[in-house]
């Protein structure tokens, strides 16, 4: 059975920082693009930031030089460290894991409440 657990969301003052975790289990880990996706009320979800299992990454241009996305293949966690976080950063965040050899193959987490009041 796969499962992306994520956790270490909370509320959190303008300018502070949070970092969330996203345990896998089930999958080769090493097989799949890990990313953290978020999605504020009435909006749609939106990308946060991707992982390569090479360790390639890419960000949304309202994270770039605040977040950082990095992963232990190890421990099958992938990790998003949130600085100088801002109200618009409030959303339920997720994990989500997209197999690189198979197409479609895609797995989500539950999300996390971050929360950032203006």
């Amino acid at each position: 059975q796969v499962q992306l657990v994520e956790s270490g969301g909370g509320l959190v003052q303008p300018g502070g920082s949070l970092k969330l975790s996203c345990g896998a289990s089930g999958i080769m880990f090493n097989f799949y693009t890990m990313g953290w996706y978020r999605q504020a009320p009435g909006l749609q979800r939106e990308l946060v930031a991707t992982i390569s299992r090479d360790g390639e990454k890419k960000y949304a241009d309202s994270v770039n030089g605040r977040f950082t996305i990095f992963r232990d293949n190890a421990k099958n966690t992938v990790f998003l460290q949130m600085n100088n976080l801002r109200p618009e950063d409030t959303a339920v965040y997720y994990c989500k894991g997209e197999n690189i050899y198979v197409l479609g193959r895609e797995y989500w987490g539950q999300g996390t409440q971050v929360t950032v009041p203006s």
